[in-house]
């Protein structure tokens, strides 16, 4: 367990199986050994419908379907969740409700590659934003420069072997649960299953991102009831269109005192003392970072 900070839940880059050295050659032709993330299918059943393969780094596959589901709108509130049964052999995850839902053909088999550009279902998604309210929660932005320098040092797969996304879930300045995986969305899902087995609302979280601020990224963020969005990367047109539409908080482009704000600057307190935080050169850049 990474030291600092004292997380739920955090990275743990020497766990044995994610990741592994491999030998190449530098620019100078010189030999070198270098560490790479394994990525490995995981296939995600809900009761005995086969929903989706899923190309992760293989921890918290628990976590990752439950939120997967949860966030792809195939569990609902009501639905009662009587088992996760996770086969290592096989990789595999049956998710077990009470009663078999109306949701199992929602997703036909798809298989989602580590690629950032594949996404999933998007009607089913934009379907929960209908009459969606988040919290008016106040941000005060010291806390996001806190955020961010607490998370930047946390040792992780990211800053030990790059190709890789990490979501981080906040309260006020305290980083709580920090998932890591190879595509941004399935760490935000590993997220929102340990939320929803937990119990834990998001109406006073933040959801800190090493990933772009997409409009999938918004969506999840968003259906998971969190009301603020922050990343060291940057936006598209229509994470920041449909983050308006609903009223979420989004903050992009945190690096040393400068962010920028798009849509939901109501909640900011702007507290920080810029003199108090330490500058970052333009041609610095966190090892692994994939923007």
């Amino acid at each position: 367990m990474a030291s600092g900070p004292k997380y739920l839940i955090a990275p743990d880059p020497d766990r044995a199986g994610l990741t592994r050295l491999t030998d190449g050659l530098d620019h100078m032709g010189e030999p070198q050994s270098l560490s790479v993330v394994e990525e490995r299918p995981l296939t995600i059943f809900l009761n005995g419908q086969e929903i989706v393969t899923a190309m992760t780094i293989g921890d918290y596959p628990q976590y990752l379907a439950l939120g997967f589901l949860r966030n792809q709108g195939m569990l609902l509130d009501g639905d009662d969740v009587t088992g996760i049964d996770y086969d290592a052999e096989l990789d595999t995850v049956v998710v077990r409700t009470a009663q078999v839902t109306n949701h199992e053909d929602k997703l036909k088999k798809k298989t989602r590659t580590s690629g950032c550009a594949v996404g999933t279902v998007f009607g089913d998604m934009m379907e929960g934003l209908e009459g969606l309210t988040l919290p008016k929660t106040q941000v005060r932005t010291s806390w996001l420069y806190d955020l961010s320098s607490q998370i930047n040092q946390t040792p992780s797969l990211y800053l030990q072997a790059g190709a890789i996304h990490g979501t981080v879930l906040c309260q006020e300045n305290r980083p709580l649960v920090y998932m890591e995986d190879v595509g941004r969305h399935n760490a935000v899902d590993k997220v929102a299953g340990w939320m929803w087995s937990e119990g834990v609302n998001g109406d006073d979280k933040i959801l800190y991102t090493t990933g772009r601020l997409t409009s999938e990224m918004v969506i999840k963020t968003a259906l998971m009831g969190i009301p603020v969005l922050a990343s060291r990367s940057g936006f598209t047109a229509w994470g920041v269109d449909i983050a308006r539409e609903v009223g979420l908080t989004l903050i992009g482009r945190m690096r040393g005192q400068r962010f920028m704000c798009l849509s939901g600057a109501d909640r900011l307190i702007w507290d920080a003392d810029l003199t108090a935080v330490p500058s970052e050169d333009r041609k610095h850049r966190r090892k692994g970072s994939q923007g």
